[in-house]
C-alpha cells in the first residue's frame, strides 16, 4: 500500500475517531442530576496553594450536576489555576428535554444560553445552572476534569473559596445559587472528582 494512500486512511481514521468522540452524552428526557448542590459554612483555615496563592475556604461545597459545556483556557491570569471551566445544570437544567431547546456556549469566563422560546421558566434556568471555574487540588484531578465531556454527569466536593496573591490579585466565589451577572461564577477549590459512568447515570434515572 503506498504511503500516501496510508496517510488518507490515518487521517480519515483520526477525523471519524475526533468526531465521534466530540459527540455528547445523551439519556434521554428526564432529570438525571435533580438535586441542588450543598454548600455549608467551611470551617477549614486559609492555606497556602502552589506558594504564590493564598486559599481562604468560604464554604464547602458538594455537586452532583451535567455537563452543559466545558471550555479549556491557555492566556488569561487564572489558565494556571482553572485550565478548565464546566458549564454545569441540575434539576430541570439536566434534563434533555429543556437542553434540546437551548444553544449553549462559553467565552471570556462566561456561561450563555440562547433559545427561541424558553422550554421553563427563565428564572429556573438561571438558577439551576452555573458556570464554575475549577481549581484542581492536584494533577490527578485536573487530568479527570480536562477530560470531561459535554453530557457527563459529574461529582465532586471541595469549597468556595476567595484565592488571593500578594500583588493584591484575587478571585472571589459566588456563595449563591440564584445570583446572576459579573461575579455570579463559582470559583472551587476541588479536593474530589468523579465522572460517572453513563452506565450508572442511566441506572439512576430510571430509580
Amino acid at each position: 500500500m503506498k504511503v500516501k494512500t496510508i496517510f488518507w486512511i490515518g487521517l480519515i481514521a483520526l477525523g471519524l475517531w475526533y468526531y465521534y468522540d466530540s459527540q455528547p452524552i445523551t439519556y434521554g428526557h428526564g432529570q438525571i442530576a435533580p438535586k441542588i448542590p450543598v454548600q455549608k459554612l467551611a470551617s477549614k483555615k486559609k492555606f497556602k496553594f502552589r506558594d504564590d496563592y493564598e486559599v481562604l475556604p468560604l464554604a464547602t461545597f458538594d455537586i452532583t450536576a451535567r455537563v452543559l459545556s466545558t471550555e479549556r483556557y491557555w492566556l488569561d491570569k487564572e489558565a494556571k489555576l482553572a485550565p478548565v471551566d464546566l458549564a454545569l445544570g441540575w434539576g430541570p437544567m439536566s434534563d434533555e428535554k429543556v437542553l434540546d431547546e437551548l444553544k449553549i456556549s462559553q467565552r471570556n469566563r462566561w456561561f450563555y444560553w440562547n433559545c427561541k422560546k424558553f422550554p421553563i421558566p427563565k428564572n429556573q434556568m438561571e438558577h439551576n445552572a452555573a458556570n464554575m471555574h475549577l481549581i484542581p487540588a492536584n494533577d490527578e484531578i485536573e487530568s479527570k476534569i480536562k477530560s470531561t465531556k459535554k453530557g457527563n454527569l459529574v461529582k465532586f466536593k471541595g469549597f468556595l473559596v476567595k484565592m488571593t496573591k500578594d500583588n493584591g490579585w484575587h478571585w472571589k466565589s459566588s456563595l449563591s445559587r440564584t445570583d446572576t451577572g459579573n461575579g455570579a461564577c463559582e470559583v472551587v477549590f476541588v479536593e474530589e472528582f468523579e465522572i460517572i459512568s453513563k452506565e450508572e447515570t442511566l441506572a439512576r434515572i430510571k430509580k
